[in-house]
């Protein structure tokens, strides 16, 4: 059973996974784009030639377009991550969707749009959700996440996290972040290598 299957039945309309019966699954980065992480990242699934969604923190977006249009030109998927990574249990509602707006706009200003947001840290209140979902925007959660980001949290555990729970269809959630990057690089080749016979797909909704 994974961490998330509780979560599930309580807010079914967020995207939890994706149903499928081919051997595909869905690997998500949240935070980026940043100089120092997302190129790697790029190349690694080009290599593998796999591709995956990134969830953009618009102030990243607007310090550096040209890995947000690296990412778009090279098949991948991108999805809102907000403008300033900010916690919906701590924002006010008209606030958060203010921020989701900006980080809409900054796509928009780099020729992309996407109807795919990700709340930062998972939390975003039932008030904020309907403002999202009335703007029909899809709240893209996850049934795997790394942990890549956790100092308390080896590489290896990590990989093990993705190997023991994932099936058709799963989310799986990495970080194109400085803090996430010892655990999420070897995840991830991990990932790739032990899982050949999937595909690795961008969500479309």
């Amino acid at each position: 059973m994974n961490s998330t299957d509780f979560l599930k039945p309580l807010f079914p309309k967020r995207v939890w996974s994706i149903s499928t019966q081919e051997k595909e699954m869905f690997l998500t980065f949240d935070d980026g784009p940043i100089p120092e992480i997302t190129p790697w990242v790029l190349e690694t699934l080009k290599k593998y030639k796999a591709k995956a969604t990134f969830f953009c923190i618009g102030d990243n977006i607007r310090k550096h377009p040209e890995l947000f249009k690296q990412i778009l030109s090279e098949g991948h998927a991108v999805g809102n991550h907000t403008f300033y990574h900010s916690n919906g249990w701590k924002t006010s509602a008209m606030e958060y969707l203010k921020d989701i707006k900006l980080c809409q706009d900054e796509m928009r200003s780099n020729s992309a749009q996407s109807n795919l947001f990700r709340p930062p840290y998972g939390k975003c209140t039932s008030s904020q959700a309907r403002g999202i979902l009335k703007d029909h925007q899809h709240i893209v959660m996850w049934d795997i996440i790394s942990k890549d980001y956790s100092e308390k949290v080896s590489k290896e555990h990590c990989f093990s996290r993705i190997q023991n729970r994932v099936k058709p269809g799963s989310i799986i959630v990495f970080h194109d972040s400085l803090k996430a990057e010892t655990n999420m690089k070897y995840a991830l080749e991990k990932t790739l290598e032990t899982f050949s016979d999937y595909k690795f797909k961008t969500i479309e909704l």
